[in-house]
């Protein structure tokens, strides 16, 4: 591309207009794919549009083409055996080749734009593409490529014209003039009239500062009184000059020289008095140009918010603030909820139209000295400076939340998205760019995980520490090793003294700290995903068991399984639930899958779909510690949900003594009210005194678990087990 605009800049030295927007014809491209038909197709394509076109089959073709000949656009696929894309991208770094490059690929990861983009590419269309997208995309791509080559050429001739002092006269593209020692016009050629609209003979005699804009002034002043000093060189500045009338401003790129030697006027006077020489040019289209290609480095074009680079920048420079005045400041890291099910379920179009909503409405939510950022994705964070404590910050997010309880009326649909929202404080939640923005993202992740729609400050036991990242690790190993173990705890009908189920309830035998409970290591295996294969791996181990006990002497045992709420949220949890109940023969009516009220309030609509899917083949679902958390009757009809688990708090409350004795069970009675009201079962945990298991009997909660009727046991020992007697009817 360079070659060609420097051939026409030799050919018009008299004429600073460069073509910005080459001829089909005039540019040279290499096509780079491994993918032959592609290749092809590609090939015809810009063909048809008059583009001269060579092909390069792999990465090694490419650098082969590329030593022989100069080419002004590459289109280059990423994964090629051999040669891959990121290989010719060094190989042009290396060379200090001048062409735009195009990456076309299928790999659309966020991690591959970043490489692409890393290694020099300029742009990336993903496959597969509409041609009028790859036609577009080439268009703009050599524009660009024109428009930066013809700044630089621009700047050289400049530079030339500066070291020969050439005075150009009244045709020269730029204004030029003669300014006396007063800083006034003495002469302006016509071309000030076609730029500015102003009246070329009304300037003469005025100021020089009368043609600047007054932001410029004061520089304009210096910049004048600089040129007046006769040892001065020539010296040059960037001003805006005022438009007259219709004409706006614009930039100019002034030049001047100082003459101290008499001479002939410009009005064909003798002159005894220095005067400066100078010229104007244009460089507003420049300007214009360098103000995109910031804006685009700075922004994301989507939203037209700040980027994760300028979000960054701004942190740093707030940081540096709040340490001077001691003040504090937060980042809050914002995560939509749902927004993959809209995008997946309407397509990208409608999903790139949401998040420009969404990020208006933000932007409505904040100060003007706060600075909202798009992250990527459906990620945004959030700046906010001068907070008097932490509460202030979460005031913030509490406004957040509430702008986006109403629907987005996008098209024809109406679509509600939430936003599970972290944030850290500076200096408690971290002193730095990068701690800053790691802890808000580790608090927006706990509050995904455990209810999502919610709001979480970052504290200092959340964030990773060398005893966590030990533990992590033995974690993962023993997943690998297989150490943990499955315990189980008898479910009795205490008015028959029969065990209807058991519970299965894993533990870690860490190889160095002994038995470990679920509180030990389950916060730790969710938030680094690894509960997903706990889960799994523990349904597939209790399902083999009880299977077995089935089938000698107990047909009508059933199993309850606890799973994590990270499981349920995957879009392949039923599928794998039904899939290890048909690898155990496990009958998915003797089945009880308990889960959290949490789940239940975070993605209603996905979590119906779910529970019921499973329902319908006889599994029963059961909520976990009912009473905890925030479910009310309304979801308890719309669920397919058959028993509620009363939370051993609630349990533990009957006959303590600290309350009388309508205080202590009431909570237990308008439970089991509601349940047997719903026609759910009901059962109770924790129970560990008889006092208790007489209470809950009466009451009508037949189904018991606690100390009482046993301690979590292996399998096997449920044979020999002794209970207490029934409690009377």
């Amino acid at each position: 591309m360079a070659d060609h605009s420097e051939a026409r800049s030799d050919q018009t030295d008299g004429d600073t207009r460069i073509d910005c927007n080459p001829k089909a014809g005039d540019v040279k491209i290499l096509l780079v794919d491994d993918d032959v038909q592609h290749l092809e197709s590609m090939r015809a394509l810009l063909s048809m549009q008059g583009y001269p076109v060579d092909v390069a089959e792999g990465g090694r073709a490419a650098i082969d083409h590329l030593g022989r000949q100069a080419y002004d656009l590459m289109l280059l696929d990423l994964r090629m055996p051999g040669v891959d894309g990121l290989d010719v991208l060094r190989f042009v770094r290396a060379c200090k080749i001048d062409l735009v490059t195009v990456v076309v690929s299928g790999q659309n990861s966020a991690d591959d734009v970043t490489d692409a983009l890393h290694h020099g590419a300029d742009d990336y269309l993903k496959k597969p593409y509409q041609p009028d997208e790859l036609l577009a995309r080439v268009g703009n791509a050599l524009q660009k490529q024109a428009l930066a080559s013809s700044n630089r050429q621009m700047r050289r001739r400049l530079e030339r014209s500066e070291r020969l002092h050439r005075l150009i006269v009244n045709n020269s593209p730029d204004i030029v003039f003669v300014l006396d020692q007063q800083g006034s016009f003495r002469f302006l050629n016509p071309r000030v009239t076609s730029l500015t609209g102003h009246d070329r003979r009304s300037l003469l005699g005025q100021p020089f500062l009368n043609l600047v804009k007054l932001d410029d002034h004061d520089k304009a002043r210096y910049f004048i009184e600089q040129a007046l000093n006769p040892r001065s060189e020539m010296r040059s500045a960037e001003l805006q000059f005022t438009g007259s009338g219709e004409e706006g401003s614009r930039y100019f790129e002034v030049a001047v020289w100082p003459t101290p030697t008499a001479g002939q006027g410009m009005d064909g006077g003798e002159e005894d008095v220095p005067l400066i020489y100078g010229t104007a040019r244009d460089i507003t289209d420049r300007k214009e140009s360098e103000a995109f290609i910031n804006f685009q480095a700075y922004h994301d074009l989507l939203t037209r918010l700040p980027n994760r680079a300028l979000f960054k920048d701004r942190v740093e420079v707030a940081i540096a603030h709040a340490s001077r005045n001691n003040a504090h400041l937060a980042v809050l890291f914002i995560d939509l909820d749902r927004f993959k099910v809209i995008n997946d379920s309407l397509g990208h179009t409608m999903g790139d139209r949401l998040l420009q909503m969404v990020a208006a409405r933000l932007q409505n939510c904040i100060r003007k000295g706060d600075t909202l950022a798009r992250f990527g994705g459906d990620e945004f964070t959030l700046l906010l400076t001068e907070l008097p404590d932490a509460d202030s910050a979460i005031q913030a997010a509490n406004k957040i939340q509430e702008s986006l309880k109403e629907a987005f009326v996008v098209g024809d649909h109406e679509l509600v998205v939430g936003a599970s929202i972290g944030i850290a404080v500076y200096p408690e939640g971290g002193d730095n760019l990068d701690a800053l923005i790691r802890n808000a993202d580790i608090a927006m992740y706990g509050e995904k995980v455990v209810s999502r729609n919610g709001v979480r400050v970052f504290l200092p036991e959340m964030g990773p520490t060398p005893q966590r990242l030990e533990m992590e690790q033995d974690l993962r190993r023993a997943l690998q090793r297989d150490e943990f173990k499955l315990l189980f705890q008898p479910q009795v009908d205490s008015s028959t003294n029969r065990i209807m189920g058991v519970e299965a309830l894993v533990r870690w035998q860490h190889p160095q700290r002994g038995l470990l409970g679920p509180d030990e290591f389950v916060p730790l295996a969710e938030d680094t995903r690894l509960i997903v294969q706990l889960d799994r791996s523990s349904l597939r181990k209790a399902a083999r068991e009880v299977r077995a006990m089935q089938r000698h002497g107990h047909p009508g045992l059933r199993l309850s399984v606890n799973l994590s709420p990270i499981l349920v949220q995957r879009d392949d949890f039923v599928k794998s639930v039904l899939s290890t109940l048909q690898e155990c023969d496990f009958p998915p009516e003797l089945l009880d899958l308990e889960i959290t009220e949490s789940l239940l309030m975070s993605d209603t609509d996905g979590t119906v779909r779910k529970l019921k899917a499973l329902a319908d083949t006889g599994i029963r679902i059961a909520i976990d510690d009912f009473g905890t958390g925030y479910s009310c009757m309304a979801y308890l009809q719309k669920l397919p949900v058959h028993t509620l688990k009363i939370d051993r708090s609630f349990t533990r409350a009957i006959g303590n003594g600290k309350m009388n004795s309508i205080e202590e069970t009431s909570i237990v009675d308008a439970i089991v009210a509601m349940g047997l009201g719903l026609r759910m079962n009901l059962i109770a945990e924790g129970v560990e005194t008889a006092l208790q298991q007489d209470y809950l009997s009466r009451v009508g909660c037949k189904l018991m678990q606690g100390f009482l009727f046993g301690r979590p046991m292996p399998l096997q020992d449920l044979h020999g087990l002794k209970l207490p007697k029934s409690a009377p009817s």
